[in-house]
């Protein structure tokens, strides 16, 4: 019987079929005592002709002010907290809908912010 190369042996392996190449793998490990990790690189190997969609996690948030709620005063000694602004800045941001109390920020700072928000009767989204 005729040595065949790397190449040839792969040529015959790529007609086989998943079932048929399994059921190699099996007859292999069997004939030489083995374990053999093909089952797995297999299948690796038939997964990377599918896309893979890769999702970034999200890095910066926004908290952004829906509602100040019943607590309209406690809510802009919040913001004044939480911001840099003035008395009348802060009270025109509260009387904003959808204003942004904080841009770009971390997500600890994000989350920190919208509960002390929401404790001030504030309703709060964070995107």
């Amino acid at each position: 019987m005729a040595k065949l190369t790397q190449d040839e042996l792969l040529a015959q392996f790529e007609e086989m079929t998943l079932i048929e190449l399994s059921e190699f793998v099996k007859a292999f490990e069997e004939k030489f005592d083995v374990t053999a990790a093909a089952p797995v690189a297999v299948a690796g190997v038939a997964a990377t002709g599918a896309p893979t969609e890769v999702v970034e996690e999200q890095d910066e948030f926004d908290v952004i002010l829906d509602g100040a709620g019943d607590k309209k005063i406690q809510v802009i000694k919040e913001v004044r907290a939480l911001t840099s602004l003035g008395l009348k800045e802060a009270k025109d941001l509260v009387d904003t809908a959808g204003a942004k109390v904080l841009e770009k920020v971390n997500k600890e700072t994000a989350e920190k912010a919208k509960a002390q928000l929401e404790g001030a009767g504030a309703k709060v989204t964070v995107k």
